[in-house]
């Protein structure tokens, strides 16, 4: 009589694990699967949902966008084809998309770009080095300048300024006191012709 007693008890204390297990699982929303087919919605992530990174491949992101590290190849020349700069082979460009560490229209021209991909850019005056500024000719003592320095039309000075800032001016005149020297950049009032390459994205 104890055993089957025991056996009993065992039987109804198993029938109500069972019945608990039950209402706990009722308890829980069903999970439908989801379709391959069936669109995410923005905003919404589904579980399980596949990632989808249209903008990277094996690893390496393949389009250039804003705060990227990007390696660029380039050819600049002036509008009548002379070359006034050109990367080293095997030395690229190197700057971050949006750090304004380069002209504006080069920048803009190489965002959106794919990797490897080449194309041929015009870079009008205010988006290069912006208009020719007569007042930045300036006229600069003799007497501020090293008795043994040789000068001559043409010559570039390396200065620096009050604030330690260090410009380059290209002498233009030179009088019986004073060296005209202009302060503008070399290619300011130029439009600029770029052939890009896009070599790297990080």
């Amino acid at each position: 009589m104890r055993k089957i007693e025991g056996s009993m008890r065992l039987s109804r204390l198993i029938i109500g694990l069972f019945l608990v297990m039950g209402l706990v699982g009722c308890g829980k929303k069903e999970e439908k699967p989801i379709k391959n087919d069936e669109p995410l919605v923005e905003g919404e992530r589904k579980e399980n949902a596949a990632e989808i990174i249209p903008l990277e491949e094996g690893g390496q992101k393949m389009v250039v966008s804003k705060g990227d590290k990007v390696k660029v190849e380039y050819v600049g020349s002036l509008e009548d084809g002379t070359v006034f700069d050109r990367s080293k082979e095997g030395n690229p460009l190197v700057f971050s998309v949006g750090s304004r560490q380069i002209i504006p229209g080069f920048e803009r021209a190489v965002e959106g770009m794919k990797l490897n991909e080449e194309k041929k850019v015009n870079i009008n005056v205010e988006n290069a080095y912006g208009p020719r500024r007569e007042d930045l000719v300036r006229d600069l003592p003799k007497s501020s300048l090293p008795e043994d320095l040789q000068v001559e039309k043409g010559k570039i000075l390396r200065l620096k300024t009050e604030e330690g800032r260090v410009v380059m001016g290209k002498v233009v005149d030179i009088k019986e006191d004073n060296l005209a020297v202009d302060f503008n950049h070399p290619l300011a009032g130029k439009n600029l012709v770029f052939e890009v390459k896009v070599v790297g994205i990080e």
